[in-house]
């Protein structure tokens, strides 16, 4: 069998090609006659009616098919499978070769089996993150986003990727920046998809996030993606910005570059609203803010349109969101008394939501916190909330 490897040189030994379709056989079987096929290509020969084996034309005493168990886990840990079955040169250097991988990648009839050989290939991953960063890197992150968020990869070849991009990070985030700056929105949104990749793995630590959070160009890029401008780039954004914000001291960092108005008004756009999935992230961002004085600066600045905006979105953002929201409001109305966030708050509902929260917790710290909350705030006679001393007990919610 030859092999060889330049760029990634990819040749098919014969016995893994089924003898009827001549592809790379995914579930091999035996005939009794000794000759294995491809389940599915055997199965179609035998349906049609006969009743011989293809390779050597001798009649069949028996239609048993014997799963090849051998010749699988060959196949199966073959390091250098073709794309298509075939034989023929895969040479990542180049931007055609890229697309013929990212068409081969989206196709939803090539086989899974075939796309998860590729790219748990030993050189595949190196020889990708190597062109990030190329002239190809465009083409080089898009085939990244594909391998990094499709479920039909295997997270073994997953990890390959990351590792291989995360050997020189400041080269991957410097690229992934430049795509951030000046690329069309489909090609920044696949920018930050890598970058969470890469930022929600195990290789990746406090100190690296805190480290490209230092990074005020990119903090600037992700939180321009979060304003809702084209389908997916919230999510996004959101996604990068909340894998950075565990690292305490990048949230001042995102504070200083504006992530508290942006995240209102991506949570308050229309007709764009946010689904509830990346609201959820948006009020856990607004959380992780409120631990630091900047942040609950910026949420109570002016008319407190952020908190305002905590209160109308907590029930439209999941469970998880919710709960982000009752910790913000928690945080500024009853643990640092900002008046500005509790008559913020005051004015959208926001008792009878908490009313609705503490229902489904009835031990937790979400329920301690809304008994908190709503020592702050009672029912005057016209139905409106206002904000009274937090030493006040006598409202109760039952």
């Amino acid at each position: 069998m030859e092999k060889r490897t330049q760029g990634m040189e990819l040749n098919v030994p014969s016995l893994f090609r089924c003898p009827i379709s001549l592809e790379i056989m995914r579930s091999p079987v035996s005939l009794c006659t000794g000759v294995t096929y491809d389940r599915v290509s055997i199965q179609r020969w035998l349906d049609s009616g006969n009743t011989t084996c293809p390779a050597t034309m001798l009649p069949l005493p028996s239609t048993d098919l014997v799963p090849n168990l051998t010749l699988r886990r060959l196949i199966s840990h073959w390091p250098h499978p073709a794309i298509d079955g075939t034989s023929r040169t895969l040479d990542l250097r180049t931007a055609g070769r890229l697309q013929d991988l990212i068409a081969f990648l989206s196709d939803a009839d090539r086989d899974d089996f075939h796309k998860n050989s590729l790219t748990s290939a030993p050189s595949f991953a190196p020889a990708l993150a190597s062109l990030v960063g190329s002239d190809a890197n465009d083409a080089a992150i898009k085939v990244l986003a594909l391998v990094l968020t499709a479920d039909f990869i295997e997270t073994r070849s997953k990890r390959m990727v990351i590792q291989s991009l995360c050997t020189d990070l400041n080269r991957t985030v410097s690229s992934l920046l430049e795509t951030l700056q000046r690329s069309e929105p489909d090609a920044r949104i696949e920018s930050a998809m890598v970058l969470e990749a890469i930022l929600s793995s195990d290789q990746c630590d406090v100190n690296s996030k805190s480290r490209i959070a230092e990074n005020s160009h990119l903090i600037r890029e992700l939180i321009r993606l979060i304003v809702p401008s084209a389908a997916g780039s919230t999510e996004a954004g959101l996604a990068c910005l909340l894998s950075l914000s565990s690292a305490k001291r990048s949230r001042v960092r995102m504070v200083e570059q504006g992530l508290v108005p942006a995240l209102a008004q991506a949570m308050n756009q229309e007709p764009l609203t946010i689904p509830a999935s990346a609201a959820a992230k948006a009020l856990k961002l607004l959380e992780s803010a409120s631990g630091c004085a900047e942040g609950r600066a910026a949420m109570c600045e002016g008319k407190a349109e952020a908190v305002a905006t905590v209160a109308r979105r907590m029930m439209k953002a999941g469970r998880e969101g919710a709960e982000a929201a009752i910790t913000v409001l928690w945080t500024l109305c009853h643990l640092h008394g900002d008046r500005r966030a509790v008559e913020a708050a005051a004015g959208n509902g926001v008792v009878t939501k908490i009313l609705v929260l503490m229902q489904g917790d009835r031990e937790g710290d979400l329920r301690r916190k809304s008994r908190d909350l709503l020592r702050i705030f009672k029912i005057n006679s016209k139905g409106l909330f206002a904000g009274y001393n937090t030493k006040t007990t006598h409202i109760s919610p039952f």
